[in-house]
């Protein structure tokens, strides 16, 4: 996490623009934020979303942006940022949230601050803020049929049904547990005040090397969360039997779900793919946004 220098800074030349879908109903701030750009006499490549709202032909899609971009600016919420994650390429880029959203846990600058925001990052006022991705592989019959990249979490549950599901989870081929619940969470630091918290699981700083697994709901009180370090391998084996209209899911980062089937398998390790946050000097720390949006310490009424 150590500051850049001017040098490193002014190398920002290219700068790619993420989006949320519904990014027309914000034309004007995204008209102000390339007009921001063009006066620090930076190239902008506007994503598929943003490029028509503006006459543009040619939108990119968010993997080739986060591949040739020196920068990239994600204009949203936290789940733009996610979606954006989930793309990474090799070649890792920096990323600068701005929150266009509500709660913005990883986003850094808001509209209002950018200009001043970019003012700061292209002097070289900043440092970057290392984020290390899930690689999620989903196996049937022994065959590999899906792989995928997650910054906050991979969560096993189901829909509206009351049964349980049951699960044997291995770590590096060694048995842990097999336990029935309404699903598990396997987050990364970054994800755990996400899904995670909200059954029960424990903040972790987001610079540990760590995995958190945490049950949704237990039979069984005994089989609580767990932190282990990131350099294990996780194996999930779905054992519940289920009718076709019982679907059980793997969902990630809460916004993609892939339906699972009896017998399937997940295997999650780290990543070698790194997410790159840009957090400028002097901004909020990781404890001040903790407060901010968890209320940490505040008294709540009747």
């Amino acid at each position: 996490m150590a500051n850049q220098t001017s040098s490193q800074a002014h190398s920002l030349q290219k700068i790619g623009i993420i989006t949320k879908s519904n990014i027309g109903e914000r034309k004007s701030d995204l008209k102000k934020i390339v007009a921001m750009l063009k006066k620090f006499k930076k190239e902008v490549l506007l994503d598929v979303n943003s490029a028509p709202v503006l006459g543009v032909k040619n939108g990119h899609r968010k993997t080739e942006l986060l591949q040739v971009c020196d920068l990239v600016l994600t204009l949203g919420g936290d789940g733009t940022l996610l979606r954006a994650a989930r793309c990474t390429a090799n070649k890792p880029t920096l990323i600068l949230g701005v929150n266009f959203g509500n709660l913005g846990f990883l986003t850094e600058s808001i509209p209002e601050k950018l200009e001043q925001d970019l003012k700061k990052l292209f002097e070289g006022h900043y440092y970057i803020d290392e984020r290390f991705l899930l690689r999620i592989n989903h196996y049937r019959n022994g065959q590999r049929i899906n792989t995928f990249l997650a910054l906050n979490d991979a969560v096993i549950n189901q829909g509206a049904f009351a049964r349980l599901i049951e699960m044997q989870v291995e770590i590096n081929k060694q048995r842990m547990v097999t336990f029935k619940a309404d699903g598990l969470i396997v987050s990364s630091p970054t994800g755990s005040t996400g899904h995670a918290l909200s059954a029960g699981g424990p903040i972790v700083h987001p610079s540990l090397p760590a995995f958190i697994l945490t049950p949704i709901c237990p039979a069984t009180l005994s089989v609580r969360p767990i932190v282990i370090p990131n350099d294990r391998e996780i194996k999930i084996t779905l054992t519940t039997q289920r009718k076709e209209n019982q679907n059980v899911g793997l969902t990630l980062d809460g916004q993609k779900t892939i339906p699972l089937q009896y017998g399937d398998e997940i295997k999650i390790r780290q990543s070698k793919r790194k997410f790159l946050l840009i957090r400028l000097k002097g901004g909020s720390s990781y404890y001040r946004m903790l407060r901010s949006k968890l209320h940490w310490g505040e008294h709540h009424g009747d």
